[in-house]
């Protein structure tokens, strides 16, 4: 363990935040601590100030059992994709814990809010997107400060989710984030600790100036 991930700063959290699965108790979520969370991704930085994220808490199990059947059957489709030595390493890597933890919270995206004039947003279209992904960034480390794992579940058909939580058609589901008390969170990422694909190391992805190729 580093330095960084044992004291109680911002560093500290963002070494400390993993991407949960198996880890989740079930405990139920104290209400103020769900308020802070969401608070948190809340106050997140949007362009035009245009704040273009929904939050939809998922406690109803018929619902999570409902999403989770949908997750479990595209994880068939891409682990049909694989070859035989990636399948066989993909078969021991949990993807969600969607029934074990204690709430979902579905993220959406709602390029209508503020607009149709969003201040900065006009040469880039996807600027909202990236918005609502520094809510869900804000929401992650906010739960890890508070004891919380998180997981984003990524397996899934948007059209699916959507019509699941009553989006209407122009907000696009995010995530579906698994969200609760975990005994513990993990020294390493699950993709590195079964071997998917390793961490690169800071160096390998930084440039001065001008972008240089080690190809």
């Amino acid at each position: 363990m580093t330095r960084e991930t044992e004291d109680g700063s911002v560093y500290g959290t963002i070494f400390r935040r993993r991407d949960t699965r198996g880890e989740f108790t079930g405990e139920p979520i104290p209400e103020e601590v769900l308020r802070r969370v969401l608070s948190a991704a809340h106050a997140a930085p949007s362009v035009g100030l245009s704040q273009p994220w929904d939050f939809v808490v998922v406690s109803d199990m018929d619902l999570r059992k409902r999403f989770r059947e949908h997750v479990l059957a595209e994880r068939e489709v891409f682990e049909d994709r694989l070859d035989v030595e990636r399948a066989r390493v993909f078969a021991n890597i949990k993807i969600e814990g969607i029934v074990e933890s204690s709430a979902g919270i579905v993220v959406g995206y709602d390029p209508a809010r503020g607009a149709p004039d969003v201040l900065g947003r006009h040469a880039i279209a996807d600027a909202g997107l990236y918005s609502v992904c520094l809510a869900i960034q804000n929401l992650w480390l906010a739960a890890t400060a508070e004891g919380l794992g998180v997981g984003w579940v990524s397996f899934y058909r948007e059209e699916f989710l959507r019509d699941l939580v009553g989006f209407p058609g122009n907000v696009r589901p995010v995530a579906w984030l698994c969200v609760g008390p975990v005994r513990d969170l993990p020294t390493a990422p699950d993709l590195e600790r079964h071997g998917w694909r390793e961490r690169l190391p800071l160096d390998a992805v930084l440039h001065y100036e001008r972008y240089v190729s080690d190809g």
